[in-house]
C-alpha cells in the first residue's frame, strides 16, 4: 500500500467517525453516567494532591486547604484523585440512576 492509498483510507475513516456524531434528538442521546465523590475528612491531611491531579477541576480547596467538591457533575471518574491520595481519603463511585436505589443503600 502506497502513501496515497494510506492517506485516502485515513480520510475515509475520519469521515466515518464524523458521521457518528451525537444524534440531533436529545431523547436519543445516551445518558451520561453520574459519579459521587466521597471525602473521608478524618483521614484527609489537606495535602492538595487530589485537587492538583483532577483534570476537570472538580475538586478545589477551601481557605484551610482542605479539598472541596466544587463541580461534582463534571466528574469523569478518572480516579486520579483516588489513586494518588496518600491517605486513601477519597473515593469515586457511580451514582445510582433511580432515587429508590439510593434509599436502599
Amino acid at each position: 500500500m502506497n502513501k496515497r492509498d494510506k492517506k485516502t483510507k485515513q480520510k475515509e475513516a475520519h469521515k466515518k467517525s464524523m458521521d457518528l456524531a451525537a444524534p440531533e434528538d436529545p431523547a436519543q442521546a445516551p445518558l451520561r453516567k453520574a459519579y459521587e465523590q466521597v471525602i473521608f475528612r478524618d483521614w484527609c491531611k489537606a495535602c492538595g494532591i487530589c485537587s492538583a491531579f483532577c483534570p476537570k477541576k472538580v475538586i478545589g480547596r477551601d481557605e484551610a486547604g482542605a479539598p472541596v467538591i466544587e463541580r461534582p457533575e463534571e466528574c469523569i471518574a478518572c480516579r486520579f484523585c483516588e489513586i494518588h491520595c496518600p491517605d486513601f481519603a477519597i473515593t469515586i463511585r457511580e451514582r445510582s440512576e433511580s432515587p429508590k436505589e439510593e434509599e436502599d443503600l
